[in-house]
């Protein structure tokens, strides 16, 4: 089970690098490249550099807020 921690936790770290290095690549350079470049064509619009991690923080907050939700209701009913 200890092997498969490992590989489990290299799997995430690995991807929330690569995650990150391209957000900050698309974020950082990207901006400083001519727009003919065809790197531009592994990217999205400039625009989604924004959407999406709000997207994606608003989608978290929502399930955070329905889980704390939960977990309030489901320890009312154990003390009635």
């Amino acid at each position: 089970m200890e092997l498969a921690d490992k590989a489990v936790g290299f799997l995430l770290s690995y991807i929330s690098l690569s995650i990150f290095t391209y957000y900050t690549f698309w974020v950082i350079i990207l901006p400083f490249v001519n727009n003919d470049h065809f790197i531009h064509r592994y990217f999205l619009p400039q625009e989604y550099a924004i959407l999406l991690p709000v997207f994606a923080g608003m989608v978290l907050l929502c399930f955070l807020c329905i889980f704390i939700g939960y977990v309030m209701l489901k320890s009312k009913k154990k003390k009635a």
